[in-house]
């Protein structure tokens, strides 16, 4: 074993002595063992404890540790502490611009234990208010785990998006150089709105693609490299691969419809319709007896036997979004005011409504609202709507689901929302079956309106507690609730593999940004992109009801 792995696990060790508040002077014992070692000009390896011992600076402590640790190959002192630490925890000891110290702060005070949840939580702003923490801080930290998380080879589609458009545009401009109308378009996984991004795949149709391929090293600002006929690769800088095809331009469209589709979907049509010229993908849609389907949905589930019969959804769109509801303002963690998100929605977004639906009083972490200040916020909202009518605030609220089903007020207190989206924010180390009967139990409390992010995932980053997905959207057709996709990318939640069962079941949908500033907004497209993949059409989704029929509904709804 190198001193460097040496000093590297004792760091460590001082590292989660820290984190568990152990005495302050062994822990600068260990760390300054760890150091001596990592100066030392020889190595240790192969040393008697004896001569260990003899190190200045070790004394016999020490030198019993690293005696351990070369013998055994590990710490019992180590493993017993990280045995009592959360995963994600000893993680976060990797990112530059946090140390024990704030850690602390994040796990104990915020009750985060994943690197998830830390970027989350700072994209919901939440850190600034934390010890030790300021915008500075909580934004460079943002960024270095962006930067990890697309080190590891997937993207969420949002951060993929801009990469996407500008390299499309440039690589279109490039093209027109030399090649008469070139056809270039996006295609695979991308062009699918698949949440995570492993690759991006661009095919190019053109006249010459011989040629073309040979003037591809001209190209900047990547360099492509030749995978196979007419297929090349680059990595971007920030680590995603882009895949080109090139083909001749009477090919594209055959080319096109099958990098786009999945396996199973383009293998179903490809044997109605069989090979060929085609002018477009419609046309192979048409030879196949199918209407045509769009991107999102060529998922090889049962889109060509609604194609067959001619029953396939009329996809919703962004414009299709009249108003925006779970949104929350400086009342609890959002960055901007109650009016400033109000305004915004009304002059910015040409929007007819927002709900807003500041956390809850058990969310002492956000700074959730007490009863008094539900009350406040209501008065407020009151005079805002005043100002800014036509265009209306539903007072709203998000209810924490508490671990044993119930909302986090009392009746009195509930009846004076418009409407209450429930969601589970605490405890969620959860079995299917408590999981399901916690929600199921929200569910049935007949101010529950909305139900929030249904399994509490973030992407790429934690899984969502385990349930029945049946059994809690049933319950929503039952009790008339409706379910969420939370548009925020690293959500995407209510997953959409689960978006047809609940619409066979007549349950509304509702696109929610979950939006803590007025940048969030604009989350609502990524919701939408998710949606249509689940075959949303804007006759079942909430917030694509103008603002006399969503009045109607909450008011029915009460």
């Amino acid at each position: 074993m190198e001193n460097k792995t040496i000093a590297r696990t004792l760091r460590l060790l001082s590292q989660v002595m820290e984190l568990h508040k152990e005495n302050t002077f062994k822990i600068r014992t260990v760390a300054n063992a760890a150091l001596k070692i990592d100066k030392l000009p020889y190595a240790i390896k192969g040393k008697s404890i004896e001569e260990i011992e003899q190190i200045d600076g070790l004394g016999k402590s020490m030198s019993a540790k690293v005696w351990e640790l070369l013998s055994l190959g590990t710490l019992t002192d180590l493993q017993n502490l990280i045995d009592k630490t959360p995963e994600g925890i000893v993680e976060m000891l990797g990112i530059k611009g946090i140390g024990p110290k704030k850690i602390v702060v994040i796990w104990k005070d915020l009750g985060i234990e994943t690197v998830g949840e830390l970027l989350y939580a700072c994209n919901e702003n939440r850190l600034i208010e934390a010890k030790g923490f300021g915008l500075k801080t909580q934004e460079e930290i943002r960024k270095v785990i962006e930067f990890k998380m697309a080190a590891e080879g997937k993207f969420l589609y949002a951060h993929a998006e801009h990469l996407a458009q500008t390299l499309h545009a440039d690589l279109s401009l490039w093209l027109n150089n030399f090649e008469n109308a070139p056809l270039i378009e996006i295609t695979g996984d991308f062009r699918r709105r698949c949440e995570i991004i492993t690759e991006l795949d661009i095919l190019a149709g053109t006249d010459l693609p011989d040629e073309t391929a040979e003037k591809l090293r001209l190209f900047e600002p990547f360099e492509f490299v030749k995978e196979g006929d007419f297929q090349y690769h680059a990595i971007t800088p920030i680590g995603l691969k882009i895949r080109l095809f090139l083909s001749n331009k009477v090919d594209f469209y055959p080319q096109w419809f099958s990098l786009t589709g999945n396996t199973e979907h383009v293998m179903s049509v490809l044997a109605l319709a069989g090979t060929g010229n085609y002018a477009s993908e419609a046309e192979i849609y048409a030879k196949a007896g199918l209407d045509y389907i769009e991107p999102e949905l060529r998922e090889g589930a049962n889109e060509i036997e609604l194609a067959k019969a001619k029953q396939l959804p009329i996809l919703i769109s962004d414009a299709d979004l009249k108003g925006t509801l779970h949104n929350h303002s400086t009342w609890s963690d959002g960055v901007h005011t109650l009016e400033q998100m109000a305004v915004f929605c009304k002059e910015e977004l040409k929007l007819e409504y927002l709900g807003i639906c500041d956390h809850s009083r058990s969310a002492v972490y956000a700074n959730g609202l007490n009863e008094q200040r539900v009350y406040a916020q209501q008065q407020e909202i009151d005079a805002l709507n005043k100002k800014l009518a036509p265009f209306k605030i539903f007072k709203g609220i998000e209810s924490d689901i508490l671990s044993d089903g119930s909302l986090d007020y009392s009746e009195e207190v509930l009846k004076t929302f418009d409407f209450v989206v429930a969601s589970v924010h605490s405890n969620i180390k959860m079995d299917e079956e408590k999981a399901t009967a916690r929600l199921i139990k929200a569910i049935e409390n007949p101010y529950t309106t909305i139900l929030g992010h249904p399994t509490g995932r973030l992407l790429l980053s934690r899984k969502g507690y385990p349930i029945d997905y049946a059994k809690v959207i049933d319950a929503c057709a039952a009790n008339h609730v409706v379910i969420e996709i939370n548009a925020n990318p690293l959500r995407l939640d209510l997953d959409w593999r689960w978006h047809r069962y609940a619409l066979e079941k007549g349950v509304l949908l509702s696109i929610n940004p979950d939006a803590h500033r007025m940048e969030g907004f604009h989350d609502m497209h990524y919701g939408t992109l998710v949606a249509r993949k689940g075959g949303l059409s804007a006759n079942q989704c909430l917030n694509a009801f103008n603002l006399t029929d969503i009045t109607e509904f909450f008011h029915n709804k009460k």
